[in-house]
């Protein structure tokens, strides 16, 4: 399964999910949108375009303005990543790495050490969408990123921070117009 196929095999209450988006006080919007994506500017200049009226034009907004987010932005982002393998603290992470931590100590151990090598080649976290993947499979993206020069490291590393924030912002959608309560 694609990382494609992961995110759009959802249910959909995006409708109802986005008016209710829409609702939310401005630090309730930022909030969530933080939650999905730890890049303050970001946040601020998609929760700036509201109101959406549907998920798909918070979807889209929200990919544009990732796409044109500083590096230095990025970063902030990369920062609130827990590293994959380890027990995240956030519920969203904790959700997404699930069939990771449920790996062999043996794997879990040696996504710890490319863990270490991906941040001592590249100076931050290995990110990957890692909902619906197996820890085998996380590790063997990361050793085949681990070939990658930084350029192109740092483009693959945008397009998963855009398919998590897509992601959490569906998942976000989806409970607000099922009324399952929040984003994490």
């Amino acid at each position: 399964m694609d990382a494609t196929q992961r995110r759009t095999d959802r249910p959909t209450g995006r409708s109802t999910g986005a008016g209710v988006l829409d609702a939310l006080g401005e630090d309730g919007f930022r909030a969530l949108l933080l939650s999905c994506c730890d890049a303050p500017a970001w946040a601020e200049r998609v929760a700036a375009r509201r109101p959406f009226g549907t998920g798909e034009a918070l979807l889209a907004a929200a990919a544009e303005e990732l796409a044109a987010t500083t590096e230095a932005d990025v970063d902030v982002a990369l920062a609130a990543h827990p590293r994959i393998g380890e027990r995240p603290a956030g519920a969203a992470s904790r959700r997404e790495q699930a069939a990771a931590l449920a790996a062999d100590p043996a794997v879990l151990d040696a996504l710890a050490e490319g863990n270490r090598a991906y941040e001592a080649r590249f100076g931050h976290v290995y990110l990957v969408c890692a909902s619906g993947r197996g820890a085998e499979e996380l590790l063997a993206v990361l050793r085949s990123r681990l070939g990658n020069d930084p350029a192109t490291e740092r483009a693959v590393l945008r397009r998963e921070l855009a398919a998590i924030t897509d992601l959490r912002l569906r998942r976000a959608l989806d409970e607000a117009g099922t009324g399952a309560g929040g984003a994490s």
